[in-house]
């Protein structure tokens, strides 16, 4: 008997866990908050230079460049498997507490839907002050910073989706 409570009370423990993962700061945790009105089902799309929020942070993609083959200096840097794309993008804690932004938690796809991960090595020669690595941002607070993505040269991208935190639904930002 006592295994079996033990065990359900570590399950519900784990499922609360799940649950409220991420970050829950109401009025600012939806991809809704993106820019869709009142009553629509499906959030709006943002573009470069809009902004666009994910749960404690507003997100601006301030610009997008590809085809970059190295980044760095000849002796410290790296070289793309393909070519670099670098994002620029400023991120504001709209939160009520600080919190953590992590370039290694964005995605790029490509129009056909590939998915693409955040290089952060590569992000760490693209930032001098190392922006996009688990930076702690204060509420109010914000910083701009390049998350860097390696794609195949003949690939381009077609949009971004942008996380609060590893955990978060993420907001949507159109690049073409």
């Amino acid at each position: 008997m006592r295994k079996t409570t033990t065990l359900a009370l570590i399950a519900t423990g784990l499922v609360a866990l799940g649950c409220g993962a991420g970050s829950t700061d109401e009025g600012t945790g939806s991809k809704a908050d993106a820019g869709a009105g009142k009553g629509d089902d499906k959030p709006k799309t943002a573009k470069i230079g809009q902004p666009a929020r994910d749960g404690k942070f507003e997100f601006t993609v301030k610009s997008s460049k590809c085809g970059v083959a190295k980044i760095g200096t000849d002796l410290v840097g790296t070289k793309a498997q393909g070519q670099f794309c670098l994002v620029t993008i400023n991120v504001k804690n709209i939160g009520k507490e600080s919190q953590m932004f992590d370039g290694s938690s964005q995605k790029a796809y490509a129009a056909d839907g590939t998915e693409y991960s955040a290089d952060g090595g590569a992000a760490i020669y693209a930032n001098k002050n190392a922006e996009t690595f688990l930076n702690d941002i204060n509420p109010g607070n914000q910083v701009t910073g390049v998350v860097v993505f390696d794609i195949p040269k003949n690939v381009k991208l077609a949009k971004l989706e942008l996380h609060d935190s590893p955990f978060s639904g993420g907001v949507t930002v159109s690049l073409t």
